[in-house]
Formats: C-alpha cells, structure tokens, sequence
C-alpha cells in the first residue's frame, strides 16, 4: 500500500533522512523508533506529502505522491489519511463531538451517529458536549485518536502520540490506537523515541542519520 524507495531528506547540508525505504501493506502497524530530532517528524510530512523529498520515490497505492500537486496531496490527505499528533491538536472553542466530527465536516459529510459511536469507541461516552478545558491529557489524545479515524483512513500517522502523557495514560492510549485501527484495517505509522511503545507494533525500524534498520 505504501513504498518508500531511496528517499532523501536535506536540511541545508544535513541529510535528516538518508536513503530511507520500506513498504508498508494495508492493515499493518509499523513503528520508526529514534531519538529526538533525528527525523522522525520529516518522515511522516514527506510520507504525507507536507514536505518535499530531495530524492527517492514515494508511492501510496501505486501512486507516486512526488509527482502529484499541491492540490492532488491535499485531497489525498483528506480521503485518505488521518493524523495523530503529540500536542494534541484539538480546537478549544469546538466541543469533543465537533472535534472528532472535524474530518467529516471538511468533506461536506453531517454524520452525528458515526460520530458518537466513535467517540464511545475510545471510552468517552456521555462526553460530546465537553470542551477540551474540561478534559485530561490522556482523554485530549483519545479526541485525537477519534478524529483521525472518524473519516475511515487507509492511513494513520502517528506522531509521539504518547510524548505528553504519563506512563499509564500512555500504555492505554497505544493499546487503544492499536486496537481501534487495527478493527477498522487502517494502516497505522507509529513514530516514538520508546522501544516499549514499539513492541506493541507488528513491525518496527530504526531511525539514525544512517538510514533505516529493522529492530
């Protein structure tokens, strides 16, 4: 579903990214482990088509995104792609259902009932009201973790979704991102600097200014 082949990533004269390629198959759960700053991020922005690639081949569903337009990439991120960010990410002023309902509101979708079993799904019940003030750091990244897959991506990129949490929170939000994926066969990218959160994926590569290497 997903071929990285050969791809480069240059910042000034530093490779971030140094000949990185692996595939990816349809319902696969895969971690890149690496430090802080070594490029984690840089991968899922090329491999979602935010940033460019100064060499090397990407291809989602035998489409290669480098040859696609800004335009292209944006529908794709939109159809096809969901997102689960460190820092949240939630819009304070819109409450827990608005929030994970977002995704489909951009695709001109009004779906309250999917919305809901969603959110009941990641054990927030009773909640859609609530504003983001009114939630705990663990209950924001389930929010999250809703929102991305309220529009049924074939894709999840998971950025260090766990940075901000506590060890519990953080063990139950990974076990609940694998399970809520994996019922849905969505593909799922998970970048962390933990090897303890990487062992709950089916796969999972190193990261180092070298290049990519199984764990």
């Amino acid at each position: 579903m997903l071929r990285l082949q050969g791809v480069t990533k240059r910042f000034g004269a530093r490779a971030v990214l140094n000949d990185v390629s692996f595939r990816l198959s349809a319902g696969e759960y895969l971690a890149i482990v690496g430090d802080s700053g070594i490029g984690k991020s840089t991968l899922l922005n090329v491999i979602a088509g935010l940033e460019s690639v100064d060499a090397g081949q990407i291809a989602f569903e035998e489409k290669a995104l480098t040859a696609m337009d800004d335009d292209a990439l944006t529908i794709l991120r939109r159809e096809k792609f969901g997102f689960v960010f460190q820092a949240f990410h939630i819009l304070p002023n819109l409450t827990l259902e608005q929030n994970v309902g977002l995704p489909l509101l951009l695709k001109g979708i009004s779906d309250p009932e999917k919305t809901r079993a969603l959110i009941a799904t990641v054990g927030l019940a009773g909640r859609e009201a609530s504003l983001p003030r009114e939630l705990s750091g663990g209950e924001l990244q389930r929010v999250a973790i809703a929102r991305a897959l309220v529009g049924d991506p074939k894709l999840v990129l998971a950025d260090e979704p766990t940075g901000n949490l506590d060890p519990e929170n953080a063990r139950q939000v990974l076990e609940l991102f694998r399970k809520a994926t994996k019922e849905r066969s969505a593909a799922a990218i998970l970048a962390t600097h933990s090897e303890q959160a990487a062992a709950g994926c089916d796969r999972a590569y190193r990261l180092t200014a070298e290049g990519l290497t199984p764990l």
